[in-house]
Order: C-alpha cells, then structure tokens, then sequence
C-alpha cells in the first residue's frame, strides 16, 4: 500500500442488504459504476460477502459490500445469513434494498434486518428498487414508515434516483463525529516527535508498516516534525536532536529497550496504545490486562490480528508474545489464534482476549469486538499494553493520558 492510499480501517463501509432477487447487485454494480457483482435473475446469485475498496463521489473513499439475501434458505443459506449479519459489525451506513413492484409491505425478514440496524445504531436508508417495474407513478406502499426510516425509489436497470441515492447516503454520513486523530493532543505546531520503528522481517519489503505510515501523516498534519530511527540509534538521535521532542513513539516489540534509551523525563508511549484510544478502548484494555497476573494452567487466551499476513519465523502474534507471557506468568495457558475478519461470537471458554493493534479495522468493528468481551466479562486488552505490563513499563507509558491513570487509581 502507497503513502496515497486510504486503508480499509479508515473507509466508510457501505453495506447493501436485502432478500434473494431484491436487486441489490444491481444497484450496488449502478451506484459503483463499475460490474462489481454478478448478476442473474436466478434467485440466491450472491453466494459470499464480496467487499470493493474504491473512490465513490461524493462520499470519498469507501469500501461497498455486497451480501447474499437474508432470506435464503437451508443449512447453507442460514450459514449465508449469519455471515451477511458478521458484515453488520463493520458497516458504517446500510442500505436495504426491497423490490418497489413487489406490491407488498416490508417481510419479516425486512423488518427483523431493520431491528438489527436500529440494535447496532447503523444509519440505514430503504431503497425500493425496480421502480421501472411499476405502473406508472402508483408505486407500491409501505404504511407509515417508522421514525428514522428513510425511503427511496430507484432502479437500477435505468439509473432513475441513483444519484439521489448517493447524496442521501453522503448525507447519513455527515451526521457522524469527526475520527479522533491518533496524536490529539499530543502534538502541535514546532513540536518534535520520534518515531521508533525498526525494521525487521515482518515489514513490507520498501515500505512502512501501516500503523507508522498513519502516525506519521498525523504529525504533518499537527504541523509538527517527524523524525524516525530504527531503535539501535535512539540514544543517539535524542542527543545530537538539540531540543527536547514532545513525544517517542516506540514499536512495542522494542519497547524495553527504547525506555532504558530514552531519559524519563522525555514523554513515551506506542503505537498501539495510541490505536487502542483512538479506536475507543484504551481503559478496557489496560484493565484487561490484569488478567495476565491471575493466568492459570490451562488458561485459553484469544490472539486476535485483524489483517491475514505472512507469519514469520519469531511472529509477535504466534511466537514472541505466547513466548513472553509464559515467561511472566510461570503459567502454561493454551493460545488460540484467528487472523482476518473472524471473530467467535461466543467467548465464554477465554481467559482474555488479546487483540493485534487493529489498524486494518474500523472503529464499528473494533467496538463490536470489545463490547462481545464485555458483555460475556471477559478480559479485553491489545498486543502493546500487554507488553507495556509484562515489561513493567505500563505506567510509564500511559503518564501522557493522565486521565487514564487517574481512573484506575480510582478503582
């Protein structure tokens, strides 16, 4: 991935949803412009989520999601639905696309999709689709729509409302809050900031790994000044820098060796503690965390990567983490890993759930996941905290979110 380009975790994800033969290949391949999905009259043609990252005007970047129906049928249709209702957890703005001539109300199926947007607090439009199936102007009604459901007619055969369509979905979007930046607060106009980031195996070849690249344009565009160093010449830099730099942003695999280099009274934190704020979870997590110390034989932990690379050979995920807790604990847990999009709905059998620092997922996706942990009390915590802890250094990581501590000294 370029410098230019804008990751899958910070893309408006636009979910199309709907019953078997609804239309909504269709209009998903008419908003896009582009043959995204296949389409057929045959019932049930959509048999997979297939996802599309792309510039959608006058949105920006997005990620459009087409789903199978949610009414499909049997063993293997009821595994389609369930999976069209995983992709619910990642969706920013959904549209549910009916059939304008179908001469009916909204089914149960409908209805119960409609409650799920409403139990997510997903933004949604109705679409009625086929509308040049219609006579005339006499377009089949719903009753009175409930407050909240907006209802739009389109077709996509012809093209007729779609781009309405996209000016009703841009402006679902409006309504929500501004992203928070990673470095708000932390960073401003004439500040230094050093970023740590050594550079082994499990990097892009050329490149920077993503959560380096995002912390980098955010210092730019703080109007402050970035300066990066791979961990064997931190000591170095931070005394031949001239003035004192606001911030040290460290890797968390070299966080140890980056806080004996780096004098105390010089801020340090990482990037993943800075993901875990900006994606809403920071206190969960460094609560979470202390389940590490009550660990017993036997124990299962969850190690969650939202993205599916290569494993290495010394992995942080499979191999150094598993590795550093068994040393900090004395305790012989069983570690279960999932990479990608999957995530088990039920959790009951973990002792914690130790999540990657998820710069490849959305901020919905991420609260999806904590708040599954949450409401079955389970742990909850990401890869950097659990370092920052086990090497004895949490605190002083956390010393630049001073709320934080206060907190859980409260506690």
């Amino acid at each position: 991935m370029g410098m230019n380009d804008t990751p899958f975790a910070n893309r408006l994800r636009i979910g199309f949803f709907g019953c078997r033969n609804a239309g909504k290949s269709s209009l998903v391949n008419a908003v896009t412009g582009q043959d995204l999905a296949v389409v057929s009259e045959v019932r049930g043609t959509t048999t997979d989520p297939v996802s599309k990252a792309m510039e959608l005007l006058p949105l920006g970047p997005v990620v459009i999601t087409d789903t199978p129906g949610i009414d499909d049928e049997g063993a293997l249709g009821e595994l389609r639905v369930r999976k069209t209702r995983q992709i619910l957890n990642k969706t920013d703005v959904a549209v549910l696309v009916t059939e304008a001539a179908a001469g009916a109300g909204l089914s149960a199926a409908e209805r119960d999709l409609i409650a799920v947007f409403r139990e997510k607090q997903i933004p949604f439009i109705i679409v009625r689709n086929k509308i040049d199936l219609a006579a005339g102007d006499n377009l089949p009604g719903y009753g009175a729509a409930e407050p909240g459901e907006a209802v739009f007619a389109v077709s996509a055969k012809t093209g007729l409302g779609i781009g309405g369509l996209k000016d009703r979905i841009a402006a679902l979007v409006k309504t929500e809050e501004p992203k928070l930046q990673i470095l708000a607060g932390l960073a401003g106009p004439g500040d230094f900031v050093v970023l740590v980031t050594p550079i082994d195996k499990a990097a892009p070849k050329g490149r920077l790994i993503l959560p380096q690249q995002q912390t980098i344009r955010d210092i730019l565009e703080a109007d402050a000044a970035a300066v990066v160093v791979k961990e064997f010449e931190l000591r170095e830099t931070l005394e031949g820098l001239g003035k004192k730099p606001s911030l040290v942003i460290t890797d968390s695999q070299v966080f140890a060796k980056v806080s004996a280099d780096t004098p105390l009274e010089i801020p340090l934190t990482s990037f993943s503690i800075l993901f875990a704020r900006q994606k809403g979870f920071l206190v969960p997590a460094v609560r979470g965390v202390r389940a590490l110390d009550r660990l017993e034989n036997g124990g299962r932990i969850l190690v969650c990567e939202g993205c599916t690379h290569h494993r290495q050979c010394d992995d942080i995920g499979t191999v150094k983490l598993p590795r550093w807790i068994r040393q900090h604990t004395g305790k012989q847990p069983e570690f279960v890993f999932i990479s990608g999009g999957d995530f088990p709905e039920d959790l009951s059998s973990y002792a914690l759930v130790l999540h990657c620092g998820a710069c490849m997922l959305g901020e919905r996706e991420m609260k999806y996941r904590r708040d599954c942990a949450a409401d079955q009390g389970i742990p909850f915590t990401n890869y950097g905290i659990a370092i920052a802890h086990i090497q004895g250094i949490l605190r002083r990581s956390l010393e630049v979110f001073p709320h934080v501590l206060s907190e859980l000294e409260d506690e």
